[in-house]
């Protein structure tokens, strides 16, 4: 795997040379754009406005709008606007993970450390899964700040990184149901198939089928030149006139029927 930042964490005094790699990777199909007339694939050019004409990719220059006037900015100012920032993983504070909304985690990294860091590397590692605490840091990559978490996975350190409160739509733009205080029949019912629903949670049970099923199509359009016909499993709609209560019995008894 290729680093796609270098860097350091920023522990107290103690400074951890690392490298980010990646710890995701896309399960889906790589699909092209074609044209429907010819299927010739379809081809991005970054084109000049002004003169219509293709510009290489090492004669493009980032710029900022200011008063009709564009300020072209190079490496050297981005790093400028906080040097620290562009080269440190700074630990802020500590905290307990489940403090943290999962509606904040935006991309996990893997953080590798140079051999000189390996020791101090292990040693935060360590005490973050011995605490049960993660780091909260923040650290510019791809000429943006980012805020993160440090946590332990495995042998490795992982940085999750991590919305900031503003980029966080609110939820009051939406039509969405009060929230009732009361107890009824329902909820209790509702909370019985939750619980009967409940197990032990494991990854490795979860497959992207859409994609495995989305192959066979096409391998199986490539053979014959016609799409195979799916097979179709029919939902009931209920209606909303239809007692809630009926319906989450009935769930129930599908379980276990199931079981």
């Amino acid at each position: 795997m290729r680093p796609i930042w270098t860097g350091a964490i920023s522990f107290g005094l103690i400074n951890i040379p690392v490298k980010i790699f990646s710890a995701v990777q896309d399960s889906s199909l790589n699909l092209d754009m074609l044209d429907s007339r010819d299927h010739s694939n379809i081809k991005f050019k970054r084109v000049n406005e002004s003169t219509g004409k293709e510009v290489a990719y090492e004669d493009i220059v980032k710029g900022y709008l200011f008063h009709d006037k564009y300020v072209v900015l190079d490496k050297e100012d981005f790093e400028a606007a906080d040097a620290k920032k562009t080269k440190t993983i700074e630990i802020l504070s500590f905290t307990n993970e489940p403090e943290i909304d999962s509606i904040y985690y935006e991309q996990p990294y893997y953080l590798q450390p140079d051999k000189t860091g390996a020791k101090a590397y292990a040693l935060l590692r360590e005490a973050l899964a011995s605490t049960g605490k993660v780091g909260v840091t923040t650290f510019v990559m791809r000429n943006k700040e980012a805020l993160a978490i440090l946590k332990p996975y495995d042998k490795a350190i992982v940085l999750n990184r991590i919305r900031f409160e503003e980029e966080i739509k609110d939820l009051k733009k939406l039509d969405l149901p009060a929230v009732s205080k009361t107890k009824s029949k329902e909820m209790e019912m509702a909370k019985k198939l939750v619980e009967q629903l409940t197990e032990k949670f494991d990854i490795s049970k979860y497959k992207d089928t859409y994609t495995v099923s989305l192959l066979k199509t096409i391998k199986a359009k490539a053979k014959t030149g016609k799409t195979p016909k799916p097979k179709m499993r029919v939902v009931h709609r209920r209606s909303d006139k239809e007692d809630l209560m009926s319906m989450l019995k009935a769930s129930l008894g599908e379980k276990r029927k199931a079981s």
